[in-house]
């Protein structure tokens, strides 16, 4: 049997014998079918959100259940239930076979093996009093507030979250996890009586309370503050084409949307990306190296076995602009035949089939300084922060926003602007980036695509893009 050391796992399904669900799995394939998986799950949360200096709502909850996938010619057969019985597994089982006419296949026995935890969990977070969450917020509130009187809104949110999953499949695995995540985000509103300018801030790790302790609330309230108070009174960037620098951490937020999901064996595997046969080719600038690492110790979108049970890994996606690997999963190792399983495969929880995902995905450090990548631009951008916005995954045209940007004039960084978006496409953005800094962070999101919403990390060093367009007032 699987364990992991250090982990007390108590939801029912760990305990049910392996034969008993070996059976289900022959079961599930007695009528044919190249594939069949088990995967289970018990999921409780807590989401704490402090609102105009109160606690605005407190949601406790737990998700427990069970999803039947069947591939069968490169089809998904998706079955899930909240009971998770024996009797309703070979319930499940019978009816998701009974769809499919053909040759038996039998599966493989289940392996026998250790599971090494990479990710300690330091101080469970469910054992901590829920006072001293809210005096967190509270405390979150009161210094956010306290840089300036124009801070006229503080919204803090606390999050955490233990995942026990069991994985069993044909291809003989039998493996389990208990992955607990935790997470903190502020967002300060401003107003000058004219303007009204906001911004956020969040720190999450695959990790306990330890994290949240360690997280510098001074600085976080400081910052995001600071942000929104500078905006109000920033000029507006002239809309064209000129080259701009992006700073590190959540600015990796574009390739994680414009490049990362393009190689992903979800759209790759379909034909529906722009990057789709293009293995080996130089696909960006000789300067970028761009990597997916799930091994990452308690970062927000690591852990030890993916939702197929395969081990997390370390992928480069692309080494000196040149495209090295996908990531794939069972379907798409299946669907492409010559690329093998990354350990990327992900879901939001059991009622989702799984697909290839990013987890930790980051541009790799350069050797440039800050100023290097400033010094020869004449008149640019400089975006410091980046927020939210759109991406067509076939094509890599993205339209992202700029919380917070700065003109870059004669090589220095001047005056603060606002309301600046970078338009492209992806493709083409990764060939026109000319520099890349040392100064590598990453900084925890959620993404969303076909298998719901997972934790992903993003990140980069600053970067220096020759040319790209943006959008002023």
């Amino acid at each position: 049997m699987n364990n992991i050391a250090n982990k007390n796992y108590d939801a029912n399904f760990y305990k049910y014998s392996k034969d008993k669900l070996f059976d289900a799995i022959q079961l599930s394939l007695s009528n044919g079918g190249d594939y069949a998986e088990l995967f289970f799950e018990n999921t409780k949360s807590n989401n704490i959100q402090y609102l105009d200096k109160k606690v605005d709502s407190m949601n406790l909850g737990v998700l427990h259940g069970v999803g039947l996938r069947i591939l069968h010619n490169m089809k998904t057969i998706y079955l899930y239930s909240n009971n998770t019985s024996i009797d309703n597994i070979m319930k499940l089982a019978k009816e998701a076979s009974s769809i499919i006419n053909d040759i038996k296949h039998i599966p493989q026995n289940f392996r026998d093996g250790q599971i090494n935890d990479s990710h300690p969990l330091h101080i469970d977070p469910f054992g901590i009093p829920f006072s001293d969450k809210i005096n967190l917020l509270k405390s979150l509130d009161e210094k956010s507030r306290a840089v300036s009187d124009k801070i006229k809104q503080v919204s803090a949110r606390y999050i955490e979250k233990e995942r026990q999953i069991l994985i069993c499949s044909s291809r003989g695995i039998y493996a389990k996890d208990n992955q607990t995540y935790t997470r903190l985000i502020s967002q300060s509103l401003a107003s000058d009586g004219k303007e009204t300018q906001s911004a956020h801030n969040s720190y999450g790790a695959l990790d306990g309370f330890e994290f949240i302790k360690n997280i510098d609330i001074d600085k976080m309230s400081q910052d995001t503050s600071d942000i929104a108070i500078r905006m109000l009174s920033a000029g507006y960037p002239k809309g064209g084409t000129y080259p701009v620098v992006i700073e590190n951490s959540f600015g990796g937020v574009i390739f994680h949307e414009a490049c990362g999901h393009a190689l992903e064996a979800t759209s790759v595997a379909d034909n529906a990306s722009v990057f789709t046969g293009k293995m080996g080719q130089k696909i960006a600038n000789e300067v970028v190296t761009a990597v997916d690492d799930g091994t990452i110790v308690n970062e927000w979108g690591s852990y030890n076995i993916d939702d197929e049970g395969n081990a997390a890994q370390k992928t480069t996606l692309i080494e000196n602009g040149i495209l090295k690997n996908y990531l794939v999963d069972i379907l798409g190792e299946m669907k492409m035949k010559d690329y093998s399983i990354t350990g990327s495969s992900r879901r939001e929880n059991y009622q989702y089939p799984p697909t290839s995902r990013m987890r930790n995905t980051y541009i790799d450090k350069g050797n440039h300084t800050m100023e290097d990548l400033t010094a020869d631009i004449k008149y640019g951008l400089y975006a410091k922060k980046m927020g939210g916005g759109s991406v067509d995954p076939a094509t890599t045209e993205f339209n992202f926003a700029v919380v917070e940007g700065y003109l870059i004039e004669n090589g220095k960084i001047t005056h603060p602007v606002r309301g600046a978006t970078l338009i492209g496409k992806g493709d083409e953005t990764l060939m026109k980036i000319e520099k890349i800094s040392n100064n590598l962070e990453l900084a925890d999101g959620m993404c969303g695509s076909i298998s719901g919403n997972v934790p992903t990390t993003v990140g980069q060093p600053a970067i220096m893009v020759s040319s790209m367009t943006v959008g002023g007032r």
